[in-house]
C-alpha cells in the first residue's frame, strides 16, 4: 500500500491512533495545510504556523487573487491557488485546514472538511448561530476530527497559570468577572457607503453565500463584515467571545443560567453599522458569578484601575487580564462586624469607637502578585498545539465544545438584546425556557441552494 493510499484509508476509518498516525506521516514528515480565507486574521494565523517548520503550506483559497499572492509569497513553497473552498478539500495533500473566513461560513466549510476527511483550525467565533455550532460539535464527534477553535488565549501559559490560581481559591470567591471592549470609533467609523455595483457579480454572491441576497455595499465586505449582524455578532461575538472563554476557565464554569443586554447605536457614529456602539451584557453563571462584558466605542476611557481587557473581583484580591499578563491587587478584609449592635456598633454617632476599630483591623488578605507574563498577542503557541495533537490525535486546547460553550454564551447575548430581554437558558438543551419565542434567533434559514447539513 503506498503512503498516499494509507493515509487516505486513516481519514476515512476516522480512527487513527496516535501511533498509527505517526506511523503515517513519518517521525519527521510536515503536517499539509491548506488555508481557507487569507485576509486580515487568516494572514495572521497563516504567519503563526509558518513559525513552525513541521508545517507546510500546500493550498490557499480566498475569493481575492493578491490576499493569495501575498500567502504564497510568505509561504516558502509553492502551494495551490485556489477560489472555491471544496477544491481544497478535495486536494488530497491536505491533511488539514485552516478557516479564517466570515463567521457565516464556518459552518458550512467546517462540516465539509470535517466529512472530507481534513482536520481543522477555525477561526472564532465558532458559529454565527447555536444550531451551527451544535451541528459542528456533532460532526466533529462523529468523523474523529482533530479541532482548534481560534480561542488562542487557552494555550498561553501564563493564563494557565492564572487558572491554576483563581481556581485554587487565590482570590477568594469571586463574585463578579467584567471584561471589556473599549475603542472610540465616532464620529465617522467606517465611513458613509452607499449600495452600488459590486466590483465582480460572482465574488459577491459566493461572498455572501449562505447570508441573505443584499445590493453590495463596500463597508459589509471584508474586514468590515463585523459591524454586519447577517455576517457576525458584532463585538461581542469578535473580541467578547475570547474574554468570555478566558472567564469560562478561570471560573470551571460551562453555560451560563440566564442573560440580559442594554445598548445601541448611542453616539451617531456616521456609518451604517448595524451593532452598537455601546453594549452591556450580563450572565449568570454557577458559583455565583455575575459575568460582564463591556463594549464602549464611543468612548476609549479605561474601564479599570489598571486598563485591563478582564477582571476578577474575588472576596480576597482582584485580577487584572490584559494581553498575555496579569497580576492580583489585595482586597482589605476584616472579622470585624460592619452592623449596627444595641448602640455600640458601626455606624452610632454617640460612640465611634466601633467604627474606629473596624477601621483600623483592615488587613490584606493576601500577597499581592506583581504583573506576570508579557505585552502583545501571540497564536504560535496554539498553532503548535493543533500540530501537535495532529500527530497524536489528542483533543486541542480549544477543542469543538470548548469553542461552541463560548460562542454560544456570546451568542445569546446578542439574542436578549434583540428581544430586549432576560433569558433563562437551558444549556443541556440549548433553548430559553421563559420566553420561548426567543428560540427562533437561535438558527436562521440558509439562502438557497446552501444548506446545512
Amino acid at each position: 500500500m503506498n503512503e498516499l493510499t494509507r493515509r487516505d484509508f486513516a481519514r476515512s476509518a476516522g480512527l487513527a491512533s496516535a501511533l498509527s498516525y505517526s506511523r503515517i506521516l513519518g517521525a519527521n514528515d510536515r503536517v499539509r495545510l491548506g488555508y481557507i480565507g487569507l485576509g486580515n486574521r487568516g494572514d495572521q494565523v497563516h504567519e503563526a504556523f509558518l513559525e513552525h517548520g513541521d508545517c507546510q503550506t500546500v493550498a490557499v483559497c480566498d475569493l481575492r487573487d493578491d490576499y493569495m499572492d501575498l500567502a504564497v509569497k510568505k509561504s516558502r513553497a509553492t502551494p495551490r491557488k485556489y477560489k472555491e473552498y471544496k477544491k481544497v478539500l478535495e486536494d488530497r495533500d491536505v491533511d488539514a485546514v485552516v478557516i479564517a473566513t466570515p463567521d457565516h461560513w464556518h459552518a458550512l466549510m467546517f462540516i465539509d472538511a470535517c466529512n472530507s476527511g481534513k482536520d481543522v483550525y477555525v477561526e472564532k467565533p465558532l458559529s454565527l448561530t447555536v444550531h451551527e455550532g451544535r451541528k459542528m460539535v456533532e460532526t466533529a464527534e462523529r468523523t474523529k476530527r482533530v479541532v482548534q477553535v481560534g480561542t488562542d488565549r487557552r494555550s498561553w501559559k501564563t493564563y494557565k497559570e492564572a487558572v491554576d490560581f483563581v481556581r485554587s481559591g487565590g482570590i477568594g470567591h469571586v463574585s463578579v468577572a467584567r471584561c471589556f471592549h473599549i475603542r472610540n470609533e465616532w464620529p465617522n467609523g467606517l465611513g458613509p457607503a452607499p449600495d452600488g455595483p459590486p466590483p465582480s457579480e460572482w465574488e459577491w454572491d459566493q461572498w455572501l453565500g449562505p447570508a441573505p441576497k443584499v445590493p453590495y455595499n463596500r463597508n459589509r465586505a471584508y474586514y468590515n463584515f463585523r459591524w454586519f449582524y447577517d455576517y457576525s455578532g458584532g463585538q461581542l461575538t469578535n473580541f467578547g467571545v475570547h474574554y468570555v472563554d478566558v472567564i469560562r476557565w478561570l471560573l470551571g464554569q460551562d453555560s451560563p443560567r440566564a442573560v440580559t443586554a442594554l445598548g445601541g447605536q448611542y453616539a451617531g457614529i456616521r456609518d451604517n453599522r448595524e451593532i452598537p456602539d455601546t453594549l452591556e451584557v450580563l450572565w449568570n453563571f454557577d458559583g455565583p458569578t455575575l459575568v460582564v462584558f463591556s463594549q464602549f466605542n464611543a468612548n476609549a476611557a479605561p474601564g479599570n484601575v489598571k486598563d485591563s481587557e478582564i477582571e476578577l473581583r474575588g472576596t480576597k484580591g482582584t485580577m487584572y487580564i490584559r494581553a498575555m499578563s496579569w497580576e492580583v491587587v489585595p482586597e482589605r478584609t476584616t472579622e470585624e462586624y460592619i452592623g449596627y449592635d444595641q448602640g455600640k456598633g458601626y455606624g452610632n454617632p454617640v460612640d465611634r469607637t466601633a467604627s474606629r476599630r473596624y477601621s483600623a483591623s483592615l488587613k490584606p488578605a493576601m500577597e499581592p502578585i506583581p504583573l506576570r507574563g508579557s505585552a502583545g498577542y501571540d497564536t504560535i503557541p496554539h498553532a503548535r498545539n493543533f500540530l501537535d495533537c495532529i500527530k497524536s490525535r489528542s483533543k486541542c486546547n480549544a477543542d469543538i465544545l470548548t469553542g461552541h460553550l463560548s460562542t454560544s454564551a456570546t451568542l445569546i447575548g446578542n439574542i436578549a438584546l434583540k428581544t430586549e430581554s432576560h433569558l433563562k437558558w437551558d444549556a443541556r438543551a440549548e433553548r430559553f425556557t421563559n420566553k420561548p419565542e426567543a428560540n427562533r434567533f437561535l438558527q436562521y434559514q440558509y439562502r438557497a441552494p446552501y444548506k446545512l447539513i
